[in-house]
């Protein structure tokens, strides 16, 4: 019988997995917003704003910029695991962090909706 001592999160492909997808939507939202800018012959500030009123478009923002938290979080969690040893600190880092990124989530959807 092998004895294994296992020892870790197992976050790594989970992870890994996340980031490579979230940087997929974001690129996908970028390239469409540049060939709005670059494509439209309306790139007026009414033209951006009767883009930005539909629908589809708001939850595709919205949908990005959970994808930009969800990338930032996994970015910065495994920063703190690597660098910040003493416990304590480290998790009140975390909670730091996930405090920054649930507020700057609700002010996103507040720009974006205009709640």
């Amino acid at each position: 019988m092998v004895n294994r001592h296992v020892i870790g999160a197992h976050y790594g492909l989970r992870d890994w997995l996340l980031q490579r997808i979230t940087a997929v939507v974001m690129l996908v939202y970028t390239l469409g917003l540049l060939a709005f800018l670059f494509l439209a012959a309306d790139a007026s500030y009414e033209g951006w704003k009767s883009l930005l009123s539909q629908t589809w478009v708001r939850v595709f923002s919205s949908v990005t910029v959970l994808a930009l938290l969800l990338h930032a979080w996994v970015g910065v969690r495994d920063i703190w695991m690597d660098y910040v040893k003493p416990v304590g600190l480290r998790l009140t880092l975390h909670v730091l962090t996930i405090l920054w990124l649930v507020g700057s989530f609700v002010y996103a959807v507040k720009v974006v909706w205009g709640v």
